[in-house]
């Protein structure tokens, strides 16, 4: 456990990391509580103290030529602790009633990453850059996010002849990851004053427990309960990554807990005894209480760890086609999402998280949803439909695109 420095570069373990992710989401929360605008347009508060921080360690960089990492073991520990817990608080009826709303917005999604794609294409060509810029800039990073960008980027520079496509694919990827984050908020807060949106009923927050709400007491116990439950979820995830993996599929930890969660919360029936002596705890202020947790400190180090002086260099093609991205990515929202999903408060939420789907990753589309819902009122649909089109369908979909339009233009 420590900190070390080597060659300029100055290394935080997991355990500093961890902390410091947590002091910048204490700073965010401080931050937007004295910014009027930060709250009125419903900016995540790990979204603020990340950003800040990002650029004082760029500042450092800067004046001093020191290098900031952090170990990013626990960020991606909390990743799969929050997905697991969207998974226990969906039930089969849930599931049914987002049944066609999944579909269209699934149908939205696969096009908007076709229109992605051509739009990254055809400014990169503006530019007089290969058109595999133009992927770099367009579903390998945006909605693939820096896994995909950091896997496509290598086969890129190699068929291509491309040598900086794996900085292109990063700081494509990193870009988007703050437009995102930037623009869930407002467009829900758009949408909801145009049209005058309110929740058809009151529901518990999926994501964090309403503090306003005195009813929501948590005890130790109730704590440690949903910790074994999620514990449980994630020991299944991985037995089935690993048995998935063995036949040849590779997803995401995060994605097969999800399924673990769903399956175990619509399989263990209220009545069973448990060691726990309590019920299986889907949708309880516990476990809202710990989704809120994770999510809100893995995208606090997410983005403190963003370094940005790397992607100076790359600023101008790529600030083109991320403008012309972020513009369509608005215009798909208001004038195609929204009337899909029927023009109602779900739909504004679902926008909010669309919009971090967009250009950003499946965890900014959550934190999108659910800071407009901490401030409107929760939908419990968006947060159903939203993370299944994000985890299960979307990167399969983007293994499939990217190698076609590399091939075809």
């Amino acid at each position: 456990m420590g900190i070390e420095f080597d060659n300029g570069v100055l290394l935080f373990d997991s355990f500093f990391t961890a902390t410091i992710g947590i002091l910048v989401l204490f700073i965010g929360r401080r931050i937007n509580a004295a910014v009027g605008f930060l709250r009125e347009f419903s900016i995540p508060e790990p979204v603020t103290g990340g950003i800040l921080f990002s650029v004082m360690i760029g500042l450092i960089y800067a004046l001093t030529s020191v290098e900031i990492e952090f170990t990013l073991v626990a960020r991606d520990i909390l990743l799969v602790y929050f997905f697991t817990t969207i998974g226990i608080n969906s039930s089969l009826k849930d599931l049914l009633k987002g049944g066609m709303p999944l579909v269209i917005l699934l149908g939205i999604t696969i096009g908007y990453m076709i229109l992605q794609n051509l739009t990254g294409i055809t400014v990169a060509k503006i530019f007089g850059l290969e058109s595999a810029v133009g992927m770099l800039g367009g579903s390998v990073s945006l909605i693939g996010g820096h896994g995909t960008a950091i896997a496509w980027a290598p086969r890129i520079a190699e068929d291509f002849g491309i040598s900086n496509a794996m900085e292109i694919g990063i700081a494509s990827a990193t870009f988007g990851l703050i437009l995102a984050s930037l623009m869930g908020g407002p467009i829900a807060q758009f949408l909801v004053n145009r049209h005058n949106l309110k929740p058809k009923k009151e529901e518990p927050l999926d994501v964090g427990v309403a503090e306003k709400n005195k009813d929501n007491s948590i005890t130790g116990f109730d704590f440690l309960d949903a910790i074994l439950a999620i514990h449980v979820c994630v020991i299944l995830g991985f037995l089935l990554n690993e048995a998935i993996s063995q036949a040849g599929l590779q997803l995401p930890l995060f994605v097969t807990c999800l399924f673990a969660g769903i399956v175990m919360t619509n399989l263990v029936p209220n009545s069973l005894p448990r060691l726990t002596g309590t019920q299986w705890p889907s949708r309880k202020p516990a476990i809202a209480l710990i989704a809120d947790v994770s999510l809100g400190t893995f995208l606090a180090m997410s983005l403190m760890s963003m370094q940005l002086w790397t992607l100076i260099d790359l600023a101008g093609p790529i600030l083109a086609i991320l403008a012309a991205q972020f513009l369509i990515a608005i215009l798909v929202n208001i004038f195609v999402v929204f009337p899909a999903m029927g023009k109602s408060y779900d739909a504004a939420v679902i926008c909010s998280g669309f919009g971090g789907i967009s250009l950003g990753s499946t965890p900014t589309a959550m934190a999108n949803m659910s800071a407009v819902s901490q401030r409107y009122g929760n939908s419990h649909l968006a947060f159903i439909i939203v993370p299944l089109v994000c985890a299960f369908f979307i990167d399969l979909v983007n293994a499939l695109l990217i190698p076609f339009f590399l091939a075809n233009f």
